[in-house]
């Protein structure tokens, strides 16, 4: 594996581009953010905004999906307070949601904002989940299709002029190969994630095609209707990750608690994955398959934003990629109705290459970043989390 000679980012992350000095696409946009003009990005969005309240035929002039998390916690207020839209927010419903993540979608509730709650069919959505872990090692595969489907399909029947989301991460995590880079998210349906019509794959393994309605994002219809889509990190220098985190903390969301064991949820960022159990699960098959986790994926944020040293993260990295604790497993298992040696036997079949076994018969990554650049000094993950705070 090769590694970004800034931030850490591995070239198996899918889509992912380096220029010629091995900088990743991530560090690029890093750099590209402090000669934009973002006094004008943002009034551009303030044009879409006020368009929106014009075209507007009902009570909403925009939509936002919401998990009650960081983002669009800080999403949801930006569009009332900044651009003074009146938003409609729409919860995709994870099938196994959390104390947590219940708790969050409440607080986001309690600040007057009107939540539509989608929940999609269980029982067809974990014979899904099943059949992508067999197929791809990726259970989570299914449930991004209503995730993001739902709010675009709420526009699209409710004629909302304006949808708006997050981050692309085309930008902010450099994956542009699979994803264009403009802050047009109506061109979700190219990224990795969405590219493939789960109408055509889903029916030809039996799935009835009217169980899928909430998993097709209706572009066409919306286009035809001159909806806009944006993504509000492309109009706003506001946005980061850390300080969403710490936005949404001051509007009352919660995160995992102070003494949580980063190795059970396979971070040290305890504002992540809050709402449902299998993205854990979700998060160990990736690392299987692509020879990096969610820890890589914080690590590039909190060293591209000054954060951490570089020591630091791979300090993080070598720890904590690929960890994920039973309970998470557990949950997986009986969700799609499988023993956890079953999900250990099949995971194997999808080992990336980057992996080898050591002298003991462990597997482990060949020549990896804390080899190739010895790790200087003493992290303590304790010591990063307690300096962090979130």
């Amino acid at each position: 594996m090769k590694y970004c000679k800034r931030c850490l980012q591995p070239d198996t992350r899918p889509g992912i581009q380096f220029n010629e000095e091995g900088i990743c696409g991530a560090c690029q946009w890093e750099d590209e953010i402090k000669t934009i003009d973002w006094n004008s990005r943002e009034q551009e969005l303030k044009d879409i905004a006020d368009n929106a309240k014009v075209k507007a035929k009902g009570p909403y002039d925009c939509i936002i999906g919401v998990s009650g998390g960081k983002d669009s916690t800080f999403q949801a207020f930006y569009a009332r307070e900044v651009l003074g839209l009146r938003p409609l927010l729409v919860n995709c419903i994870p099938a196994d949601i959390t104390p947590i993540g219940f708790k969050n979608i409440e607080n986001l509730k309690s600040y007057g904002f009107d939540v539509i709650g989608i929940d999609v069919n269980r029982k067809v959505l974990a014979k899904l989940m099943k059949r992508d872990f067999y197929k791809y090692l990726n259970p989570g595969k299914c449930t991004e299709y209503p995730l993001y489907a739902s709010a675009y399909i709420i526009a699209d029947k409710f004629d909302i002029p304006l949808i708006i989301q997050g981050e692309n991460a085309a930008l902010t995590l450099g994956a542009s190969g699979c994803q264009d880079k403009s802050g047009d998210c109506m061109n979700i349906i190219k990224s990795n994630t969405l590219k493939d019509n789960p109408f055509k794959e889903y029916i030809e393994d039996g799935i009835d095609i009217n169980d899928l309605f909430l998993y097709k994002i209706p572009v066409e219809e919306l286009r035809q209707k001159d909806v806009q889509g944006v993504w509000l990190n492309y109009y706003t220098n506001k946005w980061s990750q850390p300080g969403n985190a710490a936005f949404s903390i001051g509007k009352g969301l919660t995160i995992h608690p102070e003494n949580v064991n980063p190795y059970e949820i396979g971070t040290y960022r305890r504002y992540s994955q809050l709402d449902s159990y299998i993205l854990q699960a979700n998060q160990l098959f990736k690392y299987i398959k692509f020879g990096f986790g969610q820890t890589t994926d914080h690590v590039g944020y909190d060293l591209r934003g000054g954060y951490i040293t570089r020591d630091e993260g791979k300090y993080l990295i070598k720890e904590l990629d690929g960890r994920c604790g039973q309970f998470y497993i557990d949950w997986f298992c009986k969700l799609i109705g499988i023993t956890p040696e079953e999900m250990y036997q099949h995971m194997e079949k999808f080992r990336g290459d980057m992996f080898e076994k050591d002298k003991n018969g462990q597997w482990k990554l060949k020549n990896p970043i804390w080899e190739q650049e010895p790790i200087e000094g003493n992290p303590n993950i304790q010591d990063i989390m307690r300096r962090l705070g979130i």
